[in-house]
């Protein structure tokens, strides 16, 4: 009796409140609801979910368990703003809130991106000693929240404790990674060994114990970088020779950590900037690499890498302008190097650099030339370009990008004329099939036709 005067009492209240659907539950009321509640978890409908626990809530608010179903219902329909309420709900509605509420506002709170609260929650709901399993969870997503503010000793820590709270092949391969992260080498590797032993078949542990395999290749010369660094912190050299050794065991986060780093020391080091860039195109980021300036079509080597020889070029470039500002001619190489790399708005300012120290630098000349051609901006291209050739009339190179220049605003006897100039500095195919084709596009057919011959002649 008094459970039914109870009811009718709060059935009262909500139909004093406006919630007329409620009005008069009773027992049987109650077990319909239910009833109606399975058939809409078979069926998946989550709008109807949601409704049927606020209704029971309503009737029988210390139900938690239909309180937790409203929370998990609009988590996946992402309505956070009612998450929150429905929580504060909760927690008036119950004498002693259980822990879950802490779990659940820390998830709130990550989402929100509200890392501080959080964690906040989340080690308040650690406080109530769940289980086990629950502890495990929970240290994970602690770990993963630290992983997002790049906190990676907090990281370890959480990762060790949700291992020693709930011990699996997965979670000593995420303790691994972030080893890695920290540069705890024999650490990292001592737990990838524990997860394949633990179990060889988890998923984690096929797809990363091959990562490892592969690191474990360069790390003789990633130690003895080590050891030189720890004696030398702000040698940028050697930060990043050990990024490029990273970037080649395709630990492109490791790489990115140094070459940021030496970026720092050596801002104007366009090594270092074309590293930094590569790192960020591996992880992902190329919105990120744009604002260094280094575009997705950075030129890579079959391996999928810059080459060695390109970093050396820069490195050289790089050392020879930093002791002089004034080298206008590593100014037009470092250029030429950049264009190479399919980096040309890089390229064309070491071009007018060069060019504003020295404007009688044929090579500087074509430089510009090449990088606002790429940009199509033929016109200012060729005029770039007849300077070079006029400055230094003996560059075949030269004479043959004036004619293709030329050959492609039409001007086809100019062209001919300077590929002609060209050929006779040195004949190349390249050359010889362009003329031949301005020769046929005016109606010089027997001058075509010899080209031709030469042509098949020379292949």
């Amino acid at each position: 009796m008094e459970i039914s005067y109870r009811l009718v009492i709060f059935g009262l209240a909500l139909w004093l409140c406006g919630d007329v659907s409620l009005r008069g539950v009773t027992p049987v009321d109650l077990a319909q609801l239910r009833k109606q509640l399975v058939v809409a978890e078979e069926a998946d409908d989550k709008p109807a979910i949601i409704e049927l626990n606020r209704r029971i809530v309503a009737v029988v608010p210390n139900d938690s368990h239909a309180w937790e179903n409203i929370v998990q219902g609009q988590f996946e329909i992402e309505d956070y703003d009612r998450v929150a309420e429905t929580l504060e709900a909760w927690q008036k509605a119950v004498k002693r809130p259980p822990a879950a509420i802490e779990h659940f506002r820390g998830d709130l709170a990550a989402k929100l991106k509200d890392y501080a609260n959080a964690e906040r929650h989340w080690l308040a709901f650690l406080a109530r000693k769940p289980s086990p399993g629950d502890a495990a969870a929970i240290y994970d997503k602690l770990a993963n929240l630290c992983a997002d503010q790049s906190r990676w000793a907090d990281c370890a820590s959480y990762h060790a404790k949700a291992i020693a709270a709930k011990d699996s092949a997965s979670r000593r391969v995420a303790h691994a990674c972030v080893l890695l992260r920290l540069r705890q080498w024999d650490a990292a590797y001592a737990e990838i060994a524990k997860a394949n032993k633990i179990d060889s078949t988890d998923n984690e542990v096929k797809t990363w114990l091959p990562q490892f395999e592969r690191l474990e290749e360069f790390l003789p010369q990633i130690r003895a970088l080590d050891v030189q660094i720890a004696k030398s912190p702000n040698d940028s050299a050697l930060l990043l020779d050990r990024a490029r050794l990273f970037t080649l065991a395709e630990r492109p986060l490791l790489a990115l950590d140094d070459c940021e780093r030496a970026m720092k020391l050596e801002p104007a080091s366009m090594r270092a900037r074309i590293q930094n860039g590569e790192a960020l195109l591996d992880v992902g980021q190329p919105d990120d690499a744009a604002k260094l300036q280094i575009s997705s079509n950075l030129a890579r080597d079959k391996d999928k890498h810059v080459s060695d020889q390109a970093l050396r070029e820069l490195s050289n470039e790089d050392t020879q302008i930093a002791q002089n500002s004034g080298n206008a001619e590593s100014l037009a190489a470092r250029a030429k190097t950049l264009r190479d790399l399919r980096q040309i708005p890089l390229a064309l300012v070491d071009a007018r650099a060069a060019l504003a120290i020295d404007d009688k630098l044929a090579a500087a000349h074509l430089e510009a030339a090449h990088d606002l051609d790429a940009l199509d901006r033929s016109k200012e291209a060729l005029i770039h370009a007849v300077k070079a050739t006029e400055l230094n009339p003996n560059d075949g190179a030269a004479w043959y990008y004036r004619g293709v220049l030329e050959a492609g605003r039409a001007d086809f006897p100019a062209a001919i004329e300077s590929l002609t100039r060209s050929l006779k500095l040195g004949e190349t195919l390249e050359a010889l099939r362009k003329r031949e084709n301005c020769q046929r596009r005016i109606g010089r057919i027997d001058n075509a036709n010899a080209d031709l011959k030469r042509i098949r002649e020379l292949e």
